[in-house]
């Protein structure tokens, strides 16, 4: 895998999934080879946001994954019995199964690995980030101080294990009435002062759009249509995600031939 980026939020509720989706949908757009990890294992989204999906098994003994909207993708909701079935897991067991993830499922070849983790600073961050190499984070919000709180912490914790962050989407920016006014209903400008607070890029501002929860709800993410104005905040959302690594890149082959 080139490039592995967790999806990350300091608290449940910000849209962290869905734009995990989305964003891998609008990579694979692009014409790369993308997969998406549903590490979110006690709420495990992405069989919902994508319709559902198959996975099968190899002739060594490895998962091939489900793959839809030219994205490979894997989740633990693959293997309940009962969708609605709680999982009950201890950290050890969180962490084989993070390794599985990668380690036994038969990927080929990908230039971007999309990781949805779950909420918060636990035992899932600090696997992750011991586990494999990660290209950078992308960092969810909602603008209001509740949401930010968390995400301080969780952009503070990424710092201390060594993990760049590649910039914030502020999800439920706003709510555009038909009349065209805006109501910022969980605030306004939370996530750019994050951005700026850490001095990282401020990545997107995605809308409060129906679209957006209906589309997750049929297993089509909106980054699948063709145009409108929050699909194409998706679409330029990757290509901000490109353009940031393969600068990244650049620079980290720059030092190395200094060296």
């Amino acid at each position: 895998m080139r490039h592995i980026i967790p999806v990350i939020s300091g608290k449940g509720g910000v849209g962290k999934s869905t734009v995990a989706a989305n964003l891998a949908v609008a990579l694979a757009q692009t014409g790369a080879k993308v997969a998406l990890i549903d590490s979110d294992f006690y709420g495990p989204s992405v069989p919902t946001l994508f319709g559902g999906g198959k996975i099968s098994v190899d002739h060594q003994g490895k998962l091939i994954p489900a793959s839809k909207f030219g994205v490979k993708y894997i989740s633990l909701g693959f293997f309940l019995e009962n969708p609605d079935d709680a999982v009950i897991w201890r950290g050890p067991m969180f962490n084989k199964a993070l390794s599985q993830m990668f380690a036994d499922v038969s990927w080929g070849e990908v230039d971007y690995c999309v990781v949805d983790m779950p909420p918060g600073t636990g035992d899932a961050q600090l696997s992750l980030s011991q586990l494999v190499k990660l290209a950078g984070a992308v960092v969810v919000t909602t603008p209001q101080e509740v949401a930010l709180a968390d995400v301080r912490k969780a952009m503070n914790m990424l710092r201390k294990v060594n993990v760049d962050v590649l910039g914030v989407v502020e999800n439920m920016a706003g709510f555009v009435a038909p009349d065209g006014t805006i109501h910022h209903i969980f605030g306004q400008g939370g996530g750019e002062r994050l951005a700026h607070q850490f001095g990282v890029p401020m990545l997107a501002s995605i809308p409060i759009d129906q679209h957006i929860r209906e589309s997750g709800d049929n297993g089509e993410p909106i980054a699948t249509r063709a145009n409108g104005a929050t699909s194409d905040a998706f679409k330029a959302l990757a290509l901000k995600v490109i353009e940031i690594l393969d600068t990244k890149s650049q620079h980290d082959s720059g030092l190395r031939v200094i060296n």
